[in-house]
């Protein structure tokens, strides 16, 4: 992998200014990873958490950065784009400071129907802002976590959203 960084958190505009999401636990990542990570993060994740719990986004629990397997983690066949630090899991949002009666968003078992519409509203985000988006009912491999990546593929405006 060139250009590996550890994210421990990226910056994003809110209403009093500028914060950060922390990245728990801190993945390894291509830098162009980290950049459509962020922007996603700025433009469209921060503006729908706050849209949707009147809080902001403080954190992502993510798995999957940089690990050399293949696809599923299956003995043959290709490699996965978390070979190469183009790919990141997501497991939970993080809407507000935990002490003080934040939210954990859980993309396995949402609480309740605001919770799923988040999810719903951040899978579409993700869809635009990503080339691969695999979640809960694309396959069994990804049925606890958001699976995105930066996977060029022939076309550019070609997209793969399950």
């Amino acid at each position: 992998m060139v250009d590996a960084v550890v994210v421990e958190a990226l910056a994003v505009r809110t209403p009093s200014g500028q914060a950060q999401v922390r990245l728990l636990p801190p993945p390894t990542v291509s830098c162009e990873l980290a950049r459509a990570i962020s922007l996603w993060l700025d433009t469209s994740l921060q503006p729908l958490a706050r849209g949707a719990f009147t809080r902001e986004l403080t954190a992502l629990r993510v798995g999957g950065g940089h690990e050399c397997r293949r696809r599923n983690r299956q003995t043959q066949g290709q490699l996965s784009e978390h070979a190469t630090g183009r790919a990141l899991d997501i497991f939970a949002f993080q809407i507000g400071d935990e002490k003080q009666g934040g939210v954990a968003v859980s993309v396995e078992r949402p609480n309740g129907l605001e919770q799923v519409r988040f999810l719903d509203a951040v899978r579409q985000s993700a869809c635009g802002a990503f080339m691969t988006v695999l979640g809960p009912g694309s396959d069994a491999a990804h049925a606890n976590h958001l699976h995105v990546d930066i996977q060029q593929r022939r076309a550019a405006s070609s997209r793969f959203c399950q």
